[in-house]
């Protein structure tokens, strides 16, 4: 069987001080999805970008710190300018196993999704893989009311492995999205505004002292900012109220 082409295929990593695990995260990119990788440095305070040039990867950094919404903008934007025809999102923190890129990109090449997002919940025991208890627990909370919002099943919503094709980015306005986290929730919105398709695969995780994480007291905000967002699908979605940023491109 002839190998599918990997050529405009692009891993972009959002990152913020993740000089600790960038080797260990770039070393388990398979060969054949390296060509293409380009990393945003959200101004990082240890040697991130200094790793990340000696490495050979394309990088382009913030001079003030802007958040991980505002990362995966530019993230997106530079891929798209550059070619891409499908861009892998993935944390530079080791926490994702990389290995399995092609069944990410899979679907996409195939012509049968739009999105490919890796579920934690697919991929067996995420508790046993490290991911705290209240963590799992909100996840499950949150995704089954995105599922009653959405009227369309996802086992997560949360993962920050994810991969687009060219047309889901050129479709939806993600530069009007939110700067922090909440991005994640607000781009599938706008995607399933747009009828977009979505596929899920599994994919284990690594829960470790060095992989990033946010606080209790983040996640909280988080979790509120992500029930805002969905509550704006639904307003929008039933025309009780319009949202310039949900209308697809």
């Amino acid at each position: 069987m002839k190998a599918k082409d990997s050529s405009d295929i692009f891993i972009v990593l959002p990152a913020y001080n993740a000089a600790r695990t960038l080797m260990r995260t770039l070393a388990e990119i398979p060969p054949s999805y390296r060509r293409n990788i380009i990393l945003v440095d959200d101004a990082s305070q240890d040697e991130t970008v200094d790793l990340a040039m000696d490495a050979g990867l394309t990088v382009f950094q913030h001079e003030t710190n802007r958040g991980y919404g505002a990362n995966q903008k530019t993230c997106y934007k530079e891929a798209l300018a550059a070619g891409a025809s499908i861009v892998v999102m993935l944390h530079p923190d080791h926490q994702y196993d990389a290995s399995i890129l092609s069944k990410m990109v899979g679907p996409i090449q195939a012509g049968e999704a739009d999105a490919v997002f890796g579920s934690r919940m697919l991929g067996g025991d995420p508790m046993g893989g490290g991911m705290p208890w209240w963590k799992y627990l909100a996840n499950i909370f949150l995704t089954s009311i995105a599922n009653i919002v959405f009227g369309r099943y996802l086992t997560e919503i949360h993962s920050g492995f994810r991969a687009y094709s060219r047309k889901y980015l050129e479709t939806v306005r993600f530069e009007d999205n939110g700067d922090d986290f909440v991005f994640d929730t607000e781009i599938i919105s706008q995607g399933m505004i747009a009828g977009l398709r979505f596929e899920e695969v599994p994919i284990s995780t690594r829960y470790f002292e060095e992989a990033s994480s946010i606080s209790f007291c983040k996640s909280v905000l988080y979790g509120i900012k992500v029930l805002c967002a969905l509550f704006c699908y639904f307003l929008h979605k039933n025309g009780l109220w319009h949202f310039k940023r949900l209308d697809p491109k």
